[in-house]
């Protein structure tokens, strides 16, 4: 299968880790996985805030850069909702219908990692190795978005070694949602010191998630407080062997 990673800003430029332990995890699972040179930013920030006539150069630019793969994998929940729920949307709005049914064709086939190796590949075992005790954070957009369920904590249950403690409240949003973090800090604060105190009830030495973002936003906050917890990447953890 002829896969495409897309990497998405956040691994782009400050979590690189996750994209090459996509690619890593993916090659190992006997894929091809290419890197369209031509990818930026899918546009989420821009729509999410009210640009949409700015997203469409963004939407075109992904749609000629995704085009012709088997699949379209990223190791992010949220920017994949955002080419799935928005992209044709955004082209629509603009009276391009064209642009909205390519944009239609390339979400058909672009998933987030956990469910790529759980509803297309099939697998939940990846043969991956964390001897660590590990608690998961659901993040907002894999949950209410895509709908991901329990598909990572499944690949997460057969990882060897590890230890896997359910985090109270899972399912209440950490408090980053991009600009929500910046435009109402006091709020997303309250909301990561809910966070930070559930996941310090598991006693886990590392959180996980599927976004680059609510790691960045988590592991800012338990960095402050010396809570000595760490955050990776699920991908992370399922391309690890030793």
């Amino acid at each position: 299968m002829r896969i495409a990673l897309f990497a998405t800003c956040l691994a782009d430029a400050m979590f690189p880790a996750a994209a090459i332990a996509t690619v890593r995890l993916l090659e190992r699972l006997g894929h091809r996985v290419e890197f369209p040179p031509g990818q930026t930013c899918c546009g989420q920030m821009h729509v999410n805030t009210g640009y949409l006539r700015e997203a469409v150069p963004l939407v075109r630019n992904h749609v000629d850069a995704f085009t012709g793969f088997d699949a379209v994998v990223a190791p992010s929940g949220s920017c994949v909702g955002s080419v799935r729920h928005q992209h044709a949307m955004v082209a629509r709005r603009a009276g391009d219908t064209g642009l909205a049914a390519r944009a239609e064709s390339v979400a058909a086939h672009t998933f987030e990692l956990s469910e790529f190796l759980v509803d297309v590949l099939g697998v939940d075992d990846v043969g991956a190795y964390y001897p660590h005790r590990v608690t998961y954070h659901p993040t907002c957009h894999s949950l209410r978005m895509l709908g991901v369920g329990d598909k990572p904590l499944r690949l997460l249950r057969k990882v060897r070694g590890l230890t896997l403690v359910e985090l109270p409240q899972a399912e209440s949003c950490c408090g980053f949602g991009g600009t929500f973090a910046l435009k109402n800090a006091d709020v997303s604060t309250a909301m990561l010191e809910d966070k930070m105190a559930n996941i310090a009830t598991t006693g886990a030495a590392v959180c996980t998630a599927g976004d680059a973002s609510c790691l960045m936003h988590i592991g800012g906050g338990l960095s402050r407080i010396g809570s000595g917890v760490r955050t990776v990447h699920l991908a992370e953890i399922l391309a690890a062997t030793s």
